[in-house]
């Protein structure tokens, strides 16, 4: 066991730290490529997080770097070898429903709501707290810890693209964004881009033509927002009585409102982590199977059949022809993430594929590509991160394990994962925490939150963490 106290290190600064966390969740950190330019590739909004996190380094005397607002650092300690621990500070949308305003921070119940409390802003300062807490304690440390603060992270990684391409790789580290004990496997990421042009053609009688089909914010998200726009000659009343039987049989929120030009359908699911699809209600893939009950013109018509053929009812890719499965990481899943209809224009869908560690990602994206083209959608964009594997072994898992033990008295399980961190960045990079076993995951959801007393055990982890591989 460590002499040192190290929760009670964090309870001497715990006001301290929801202060200065309270400051970074209040950041709408989102990808807004409208706002890019010089030092902010991704927005204003991402680079005012980036900033806040450096200026915290200066202020408490550790060496910083900001990489052209693409990623930044904050280190500690002396010698060759590097520890690295990988954060980001982007978060995604934060969608609605929220009981409390989602970047106004608020305490409940002893839980922080906030969007980012828990994916990653809160585990990112605790990180930095845990650095802190070695430095003011004066430990000796024959290594250099650096914390790699991300920019990209819900997107394409393009901020570890570049960090990597100019900065040293660690020799080993882990990303503190995931669950505890240790995760040393996580899935291949395939975010799949299908776009196609629209048609006009003539609708049947009783028809109706689909003009506009909308949802989905980001590809590693469940959407939880459908809107869809008809026109035509039908039966007004009938269509909303069409929509008002499936929503109370589905028991799902929705409406469908008449308006000038013809009639608005909305319906509202559940939003969750792409990478566990079937724990939220999709709402896209709802519309679609509501669609299937509407006649519709023949262009939308091809487009709802393809979400009723390939998409509805099948999180594993059964019906694209890409299912598998394995003991590490377990079954391949699908997330259809966003959708875009305008007839006469484009329609594209984003699909995101994690595949276990057996799997081909072109073998996978060949079966998509001949899956789709009969609907008119071809494959235009793909995002790849190969599987992620540490041997259980390794001293970095080793030491992790200790640590976890000492601290918890609970057995260090070795986990795999469907979701992809930014341990995967690292040559020899794990997941660590921050969310612990039998804690709820709100990671992009709704009322996103982090238990207190789940952040301070996490920065006395990570605290003991950095010491004990860097000493």
């Amino acid at each position: 066991m460590s002499e040192i106290r190290w929760l009670e290190e964090v309870e001497k600064r715990k006001e301290d730290l929801l202060a200065e966390l309270s400051g970074l969740l209040r950041i709408e950190s989102v990808l807004d490529e409208s706002t890019a330019g010089p030092q902010a590739p991704f927005g204003r909004k991402i680079a005012e997080a980036l900033e806040y996190m450096l200026q915290l380094g200066e202020k408490d005397g550790f060496t910083t770097k900001n990489v052209d607002g693409y990623a930044g650092h904050i280190e500690y300690g002396e010698g060759e070898e590097l520890i690295g621990l990988v954060s980001h500070v982007d978060v995604v949308p934060a969608g609605e429903g929220w009981t409390s305003p989602p970047y106004a921070p608020e305490v409940r119940d002893g839980k922080l709501y906030a969007r980012g409390a828990i994916d990653d802003k809160g585990p990112t300062m605790a990180a930095y707290y845990a650095l802190k807490i070695v430095k003011e304690l004066g430990l000796p440390l024959s290594k250099r810890v650096r914390l790699i603060i991300g920019t990209d992270e819900e997107s394409l990684w393009r901020d570890m693209k570049v960090y990597f391409e100019r900065e040293e790789m660690p020799a080993m580290g882990f990303s503190p964004d995931a669950d505890f004990p240790i995760i040393a496997s996580e899935k291949g990421l395939l975010d799949i881009r299908l776009s196609g042009k629209t048609e006009e053609q003539p609708a049947g009688e009783d028809h109706w033509t689909m003009v506009e089909f909308k949802s989905g914010q980001r590809v590693n998200m469940v959407p939880d927002y459908a809107e869809v726009k008809l026109i035509g000659e039908g039966d007004v009343f009938e269509l909303k009585e069409k929509v008002q039987d499936f929503l109370l049989t589905h028991r799902i929120q929705g409406y469908a409102e008449e308006n000038n030009d013809g009639v608005t359908i909305v319906i509202r699911g559940q939003s969750h982590h792409g990478s566990e699809p079937h724990k939220g209600l999709n709402a896209a893939l709802e519309m679609g199977r509501l669609l299937g009950r509407i006649p519709l013109d023949p262009s939308g018509q091809t487009f709802v059949n393809l979400l009723n053929d390939l998409l509805i009812d099948d999180f594993y890719g059964e019906r694209l022809g890409i299912a598998q499965e394995e003991e590490v990481l377990g079954k391949l899943t699908v997330n259809a993430g966003v959708f875009e209809y305008v007839l006469g224009q484009e329609q594209f869908i984003r699909i995101n594929v994690r595949y276990p560690l057996s799997g081909d990602s072109e073998d996978i994206l060949n079966a998509i590509a001949a899956k789709m083209l009969p609907y008119g959608l071809t494959i235009t964009e793909v995002d790849h991160k190969a599987a992620h594997h540490v041997d259980h072994s390794h001293p970095l898992i080793q030491t992790l394990s200790k640590v976890y033990e000492e601290q918890t008295g609970k057995k260090a399980q070795v986990l795999a994962i469907g979701g992809g961190t930014f341990a995967r960045v690292l040559d020899t990079g794990v997941a660590f925490g921050p969310l612990f076993p039998g804690s709820e995951e709100t990671a992009h959801q709704r009322d996103e939150h982090i238990s207190l007393d789940d952040l301070f055990r996490s920065t006395a982890i990570y605290a003991q963490a950095i010491y004990e591989l860097a000493r």
